[in-house]
């Protein structure tokens, strides 16, 4: 049987710190983690939380001179130097030391020894720690001076400690990541993080913007027009709270209390209303949005644009010709002061508020019309004055005897000179409150009452059926038809004209994905294209139809071409922006894989279109990896490895100087080549690798600190 040697601790000394020798011995010669300044300040704070492990020192004849050597903790034999060096600490300041003396363990093993087992704190502790000390009155700014970090880091830990202990726990067994958990603090729910957390074991998405995305479904962020319309500050004055990601860009977080936000919104657009209400409107609708077509049956007024006035017109060159002076003398002149820039401003919005004149309307009409108040994209209250419906036509008629319908004079008002000024009337959710009907209203409705809806449906139902057949077996006018519903919607946008073809093009403003479109090679041969056919177009969209039929089939199918091709969307978006991301996400897929076909059919030439690899559209938003990577592709590894110790700014603008008229391509606008039944390619289009969608299309932002960074000596 083994018998165990019973061990026996070091002793423990107080050493002056002027009898201590910093050894050649220490392992550590890398400079990592907290510098000796921060230990320095932590010490001369808390005091040496920790021994120095010393060694006596011995001379040739090994005999020991009366000092000893530091082999493990000369990190902290330099901040307790600095601190005497700076006048902090005397120099026969007694040190705690543990003094060792054997023989069989080298100082050298000391020193590894005490580097290597010591392990450094779960960050998931450092978070609780942190939470203790405010929890017990410790202010954050105070926090964040003891460890050595900003309040803003201090304050993302604090968020990190406050997620769900359930969750904590699943992290802490390294069920999940960092990225993950920081998701989470997006929310104070701790049942929905749970929840959530849930939800992502059978999701193929375990990504974090997904885990936002679903803790955030039932808010509202702050870049909504309805909070920009009201103000965030209102929202606070009144009770609200947004919470805040403080991890990643949030636009200014999610409004929690969406009844309230509602609330403040309604009540300002009755304001508004009543303001315009003034103005003599039948009735005024109100909604934060009207459904699509909600004024199509409505007759739009005739309005007249007031002239100005000589003092307008003296004021309106007097701002220009001020703004011209302000732009030639900072035109290229690098940084514009503020109150330079406030003064443009100024004078925009004067010019905008004389040139933007409100517009004046017949009287009489007004008395009929209505206004359409929403809110417009950017937070501005969107007014539409002048609308009348159906029912509210004027129709001032003589009856003959035999009741005929004799002239009809639309102008003339149907009120007697002495009848009190009508009260608008406000709908609300986008519904015009109609006024109570007369009995002489309800019999000259039974007078002039049209067919039975129900009737009328099923009349249009079967002609609807039969103008198919017939259009189907007249391919022209099949095609006609198509052109003629195409060159509507792409050039007679507020026309009052109609298609009875219920195609469209959906494709929408690309400016809105990715800035300075306009200035590209397509976007201007697309603009000369344009401006072309309208030229040979009718201003009257009524004389269309027969100007298309004019044309030849050529003119006609180039024209298709034309107006078709704005129809095209091959443009990739976050999944997190639709309502299921797995389906959104597949189509979208989807729907890019049916573009290189596209793209191949019609010899799409990215090159040839002008894009060419540089800092602000590719390279400096991407890591140094990929701009590696690039390198390597276009030039050669030889080539890649040359820079590769560059910082990333300027590896950034080397790889565009490299990358010039190289032709090469990222890969999203890489159209790879077709493949046939047996996997092999059918032609050497675009023969590229495939592109990987969660890869260099979007950067995660990275913190201005690191979160874990852990001051410890």
């Amino acid at each position: 049987m083994t018998k165990h040697v019973k061990i026996a601790l070091n002793v423990s000394r107080d050493i002056p710190f002027s009898q201590l020798v910093l050894s050649q011995a220490n392992v550590r010669r890398v400079k990592a983690g907290v510098s000796i300044d921060t230990l320095a300040a932590d010490i001369a704070r808390r005091g040496l939380l920790q021994s120095l492990s010393v060694r006596p020192q011995h001379d040739v004849e090994g005999n020991e001179t009366g000092l000893f050597e530091v082999p493990a903790g000369g990190r902290r034999f330099r901040a307790l130097q600095q601190l005497v060096k700076g006048k902090r600490m005397v120099k026969t300041q007694p040190v705690p030391c543990i003094v060792r003396d054997d023989a069989e363990v080298s100082a050298e093993e000391d020193s590894l020894a005490e580097n290597t087992h010591r392990e450094a704190l779960h960050p998931l502790d450092q978070f609780r720690a942190m939470q203790q000390l405010v929890q017990g009155g410790t202010d954050i700014e105070t926090v964040a001076a003891t460890f050595m970090v900003t309040p803003a880091v201090v304050k993302q830990r604090l968020k990190l400690a406050s997620v769900s202990p359930r969750l904590h726990d699943i992290y802490a067994d390294d069920g999940m990541s960092l990225e993950q958990l920081m998701a989470f603090s997006v929310s104070e729910d701790h049942a929905r993080q749970e929840q959530v957390w849930e939800l992502l074991q059978t999701s193929y998405n375990k990504q974090p913007y997904f885990i936002r995305a679903k803790l955030t479904e039932d808010a509202v962020r702050a870049s909504d027009k309805r909070v920009l319309f009201v103000g965030l500050e209102a929202y606070l004055t009144a009770g609200g709270y947004v919470l805040r990601d403080l991890f990643e860009t949030d636009d200014g977080g999610w409004l929690q209390d969406v009844a309230l936000l509602d609330r403040l919104v309604a009540e300002k657009l009755q304001t508004e209303a009543a303001r315009i209400g003034e103005e003599g409107w039948k009735w005024i609708a109100v909604a934060v949005d009207f459904v699509y077509g909600y004024d199509h049956d409505l007759r739009e007024l005739q309005s007249i644009q007031p002239d100005l006035t000589e003092e307008d017109e003296a004021k309106l060159a007097s701002l220009r010709a001020e703004a011209d002076t302000l732009e030639d003398e900072w035109a290229g002149g690098g940084d514009v002061p503020e109150k330079i820039e406030a003064r443009v401003t100024a004078i925009d919005e004067e010019i905008a508020g004389l040139v933007s004149r409100p517009l004046i309307y017949d009287p009489a009409e007004v008395a009929r019309a209505g206004v359409f108040v929403s809110v417009d994209v950017d937070g501005s209250l969107y007014i539409e004055r002048g609308f009348v419906r159906p029912e509210d036509e004027a129709v001032d008629q003589e009856q003959t005897a035999d009741g005929d319908i004799g002239d009809c004079d639309v102008g003339r008002s149907d009120e007697p000179d002495n009848a009190e000024p009508q009260r608008t009337v406000i709908g609300i959710g986008g519904t015009a409150i109609k006024e109570a009907s007369t009995a002489e209203d309800d019999e000259q409705e039974d007078l002039l009452k049209p067919l039975p809806d129900r009737l009328m449906t099923e009349l249009t139902t079967h002609r609807t059926l039969a103008l198919r057949d017939a259009v189907a077996a007249h391919p022209t006018v099949a095609f006609a038809a198509v052109l003629h519903a195409f060159v509507l919607e792409t050039f007679y946008r507020y026309t009052q004209v109609e298609s009875c073809m219920e195609v469209s093009i959906r494709g929408g403003s690309l400016s809105v994905h990715a800035p300075g479109l306009n200035d590209s090679p397509s976007a201007q041969a697309i603009e000369k294209r344009h401006d072309a056919w309208k030229e040979r177009l009718p201003d009257d969209a009524e004389q269309l139809w027969d100007a298309l039929i004019a044309f030849d089939g050529d003119d006609q199918a180039a024209l298709f071409a034309h107006c078709a091709s704005f129809g095209i969307n091959a443009v990739w978006e976050p999944g997190n922006r639709y309502n299921d991301g797995r389906v959104s996400l597949h189509k979208i897929e989807r729907r890019i894989a049916n573009s290189h076909i596209v793209a191949r059919a019609a010899d799409l030439d990215m090159v040839a279109a002008g894009w060419s690899a540089g800092v602000d559209n590719y390279l400096g938003r991407v890591t140094k990896v990929r701009i590696m990577a690039a390198i390597d592709e276009a030039k050669g590894s030889e080539v890649a490895s040359r820079i590769a110790a560059m910082k990333k700014g300027d590896m950034a603008k080397e790889a565009a100087r490299l990358l010039e008229g190289s032709g090469w391509l990222a890969e999203p606008l890489r159209t790879p080549a077709a493949v046939g039944t047996d996997g092999e390619a059918l032609d050497s289009i675009g023969a590229v690798p495939a592109i990987d969608s969660d890869a260099g299309i979007h950067d995660p932002s990275e913190l201005e600190e690191e979160p874990l960074a852990i001051a410890a000596e």
